[in-house]
């Protein structure tokens, strides 16, 4: 058996503390909340798609992009972010602008990483 086609999914990002991480994905990004139960609190992405943010006691992050979004103007939407305490992640060797922006070798990518309060990983990815 295969999922059906039109099987909506579920995003899950694990937290340690979710009185901290919750105001970060509903005031920073700019999720709408949805609601909360005892273990995790549902945030809307769009497109009728649910994030959970689940609390994980002793939760550490993986060190690796756990979520990301395609934005249409990167430089825009860093901004944005940074205009609210958000800072690109910078790794060595990899090539980043000074805004921490890495451009694909072909140009046709542009990704910047940034970490949500448990240090999860995050980025945004503009194509073209």
């Amino acid at each position: 058996m295969s999922l059906p086609a039109a099987a909506q999914p579920v995003v899950f990002v694990l937290t340690a503390d979710r009185s901290r991480s919750l105001p970060f994905y509903r005031d920073v990004l700019g999720l709408r909340l949805m609601g909360e139960d005892g273990h995790a609190a549902t945030f809307d992405l769009g497109n009728r798609t649910p994030l959970r943010l689940t609390d994980v006691p002793g939760h550490r992050a993986a060190p690796h992009t756990v979520l990301g979004w395609h934005v249409a103007d990167l430089r825009t939407t860093l901004s944005a972010l940074r205009a609210k305490g958000v800072e690109p992640k910078i790794y060595e060797g990899f090539g980043q602008d000074a805004d921490g922006v890495w451009t694909s070798p072909d140009g046709g990518a542009s990704i910047v990483w940034f970490a949500d309060p448990d240090g999860n990983i995050l980025s945004l990815t503009q194509v073209g």
